[in-house]
């Protein structure tokens, strides 16, 4: 079973069940806005956003939405979910959910996006995540969700999800890749305990036009190295402009700028295997372009 398969299904009429625990909401339509790995996003009336888990593995992420967004939004240069409405368990549905306002725009790989407008699409996201990195937030957080800054972890698995791509045959590595991956797997271990979004690709930045319109999916929220929120410069930034992003963002170190390369790799490979495998043919172009690009020096 892939890994990425519902443990829970959600229907509209299970979801306008569990919206009814809100009786200032009354739900005049409903729809199925996308589903992910771990979470599925129903969209009532045009206005609010729900998020309900899929699968049991999502449930922190989301108790940690439910308690920290609400202070992060306010903190950022750009929007973020803030829960309006927090869900209980009901009518079969074993998990907390949340309602937030819907933010406008489309996932940037729905939005048929050239080079110039990644480069100022990513410019605009390179001062909000230096302001993500620098938050002195005095909360409990995870350190290091999915080991995504350890090399000896996600080096491994990078070369594990390569490799089911090209027996997909979807995408074959140059050895580039390989001896990337290879330098990168002697790297020490990283002690630098910011704050960072953690799992931040393509498809959770929203678009409208060349505007961010806000950063999504924070479920795995944690302290970590800040490189583990820049394989965007890798996979959606064009080569030529990552001098530009890098400039925007700030200082950033060399062996940093491999872990994110490694992630890079890693997740865009992840990607592109999911959506091949469950007919997603816009995601798996934009995984595989991303792919293309990272191997670019």
């Amino acid at each position: 079973m892939p890994v990425w398969s519902a443990e829970v299904e959600l229907d509209e009429g299970l979801v306008r069940r569990l919206i009814g625990q809100f009786p200032e909401l009354p739900v005049r339509s409903l729809r199925l806005l996308a589903e992910g790995w771990d979470n599925a996003v129903w969209v009532a009336n045009e206005r609010y956003a729900f998020r309900f888990p899929r699968r049991r593995i999502a449930i922190p992420g989301v108790e940690l939405e439910l308690e920290l967004l609400p202070k992060l939004a306010p903190l950022l240069p750009l929007p973020v979910p803030d829960p309006v409405f927090r869900g209980r368990p009901a009518d079969g549905y074993p998990w907390p959910f949340f309602g937030s306002e819907l933010l406008p725009g489309r996932e940037t790989c729905d939005a048929e996006l050239d080079d110039d407008t990644r480069l100022e699409i990513a410019l605009q996201l390179a001062p909000f995540l230096r302001a993500l990195h620098t938050l002195d937030l005095d909360e409990p957080l995870p350190l290091d969700a999915n080991a995504r800054a350890d090399m000896t972890v996600r080096v491994p698995l990078a070369r594990e999800q390569l490799a089911a791509l090209e027996r997909l045959g979807a995408w074959r590595a140059p050895p580039l890749a390989g001896r990337l991956l290879d330098t990168a797997e002697r790297i020490p271990p990283t002690e630098l305990p910011a704050v960072v979004h953690g799992d931040l690709h393509f498809r959770h930045v929203l678009v409208e036009g060349r505007r961010v319109t806000g950063v999504i999916d924070w479920g795995d929220l944690c302290r970590s190295d800040p490189a583990i929120d820049l394989p965007l410069l890798w996979g959606f930034v064009p080569p030529e402009g990552r001098a530009a992003f890098l400039d925007a963002y700030g200082p950033v170190e060399e062996e940093q700028l491999l872990r994110a390369r490694v992630l890079a790799f890693s997740v865009w490979a992840a990607l592109a295997a999911y959506a091949r495998t469950e007919g997603f043919p816009i995601v798996e172009r934009e995984a595989l372009g991303g792919l293309d690009r990272a191997t670019v020096d």
